[in-house]
């Protein structure tokens, strides 16, 4: 039963997405609506479209709160979809790599799916082999949200309400939460959560679109660069050890920036572990503070996207398993190395690992985490 605290916090939470309920009427700002089909159980979703005076737009579902297309400029103006995806809602409901989707409870793994908190033992879904992946088997990614369109001076965008309810996927607490997804005129794209819970809990929230700045072909000339001096390293199943190492004079090493493939092939365990990156860097930068994550060029568009935020760590997956066996939107199959991900979040495996800085969220506290992507091309 919920605590009369928790559903006042629940309650606010709701009457702040319901308050924004407007839709834009000029041709600068747009949010727009239309349906998205329906799931196999009969329910009806809903496809927004958020649009800025500079041509960028988001398609944004309010199934998972998937980001489904995702058009930017290139250097000479013409418009492409820089993420992966499909073309209907079917393909969604169906997929098991986390197109474009929100995560959570936990994004990441925690190990075998266990963790100790307050002195008692919790199991979670094992959907990882052996571990717990980015919330379990019907993740934050596989819920229908409540979706509220807004509109302000500079960005329109669509506000998504959940109430995970106590003992989903196994973990505790029942947790409200939001996530505001806004299309800024400046050519920013900003996700922010917040959650609230009635007893202590792991929480870490990220998103998980699949990337191509060229929009189609290899990301293997991609030039990332992290501001990040250490990354953590992990065991055969990709739950880290424990520990920071630097990645100086390793092929994790992207503090000055470097394609995708440059080194991705070295013999290295950690490399062939899981076919190439997947891994967290450990940001140069204080816990809480919004500052540049991720820095992704695409030489031959000139598209660069930047990812800001103020999360401690971010994960990069360079598209491993990506074997052509998708078949994606325009029915393309997806294959090796032709997307990456990048999710700005907490540390893998966090419950577990108590030199990693913590995850629980507890009764009265409010979390927060701000994610934003910024647009441009090169000069």
């Amino acid at each position: 039963m919920y605590n009369k605290t928790y559903l006042a916090c629940g309650l606010a939470i709701v009457l702040a997405a319901s308050s924004n309920h407007v839709l834009a009427d000029n041709h600068a700002l747009q949010v727009s609506s239309e349906p998205f089909g329906a799931l196999s159980n009969g329910t009806p979703i809903t496809l927004f479209t958020l649009e800025n005076s500079n041509g960028l737009k988001a398609n944004i579902t309010n199934f998972g709160g998937i980001l489904v297309n995702l058009f930017t400029p290139d250097k000479n103006g013409q418009m492409k979809d820089i993420v992966l995806g499909y073309d209907t809602l079917a393909g969604y409901e169906q997929d098991k790599s986390f197109q474009g989707a929100l995560i959570g409870r936990f994004g990441n793994r925690i190990a075998k799916g266990q963790f100790t908190l307050d002195g008692k033992s919790y199991q979670l879904a094992t959907n990882n082999k052996t571990n717990h992946l980015h919330g379990g088997v019907k993740g934050f990614g596989k819920q229908v949200w409540q979706a509220s369109p807004f509109t302000t001076d500079s960005a329109v965008g669509v506000k998504l309400f959940r109430l995970s309810h106590d003992g989903e996927e196994g973990y505790p607490g029942n947790v409200a939460v939001t996530a505001t997804y806004a299309l800024h005129e400046d050519n920013r794209l900003t996700l922010t959560f917040e959650a609230l819970t009635d007893q202590p809990t792991p929480i870490n929230l990220t998103q998980h679109a699949y990337y191509n700045l060229a929009g189609s072909g290899s990301i293997c000339d991609h030039v990332i660069t992290f501001p990040a001096s250490n990354y953590t390293p992990v065991d055969s199943t990709a739950i880290p050890l424990g520990e920071n190492q630097p990645v100086s004079d390793t092929p994790f090493d992207f503090q000055n920036g470097k394609p995708v493939c440059t080194d991705i092939n070295e013999s290295n365990i950690q490399l062939e572990y899981g076919k190439g990156y997947d891994h967290n860097w450990v940001l140069d930068k204080a816990y809480g503070e919004l500052a540049l994550s991720a820095r992704v060029v695409e030489p031959g568009s000139g598209r660069v996207m930047e990812i800001w935020s103020d999360q401690p760590g971010i994960q990069f997956y360079s598209g491993n398993f990506l074997n052509g066996t998708i078949q994606g939107k325009g029915g393309r199959s997806y294959d090796y190395r032709t997307a990456l991900v990048l999710e700005p979040q907490h540390f893998p495996d966090s419950p577990n690992q108590t030199e990693f800085p913590s995850t629980i969220l507890q009764p009265g506290q409010t979390y927060r985490n701000l994610i934003e992507y910024r647009f441009s091309v090169l000069e």
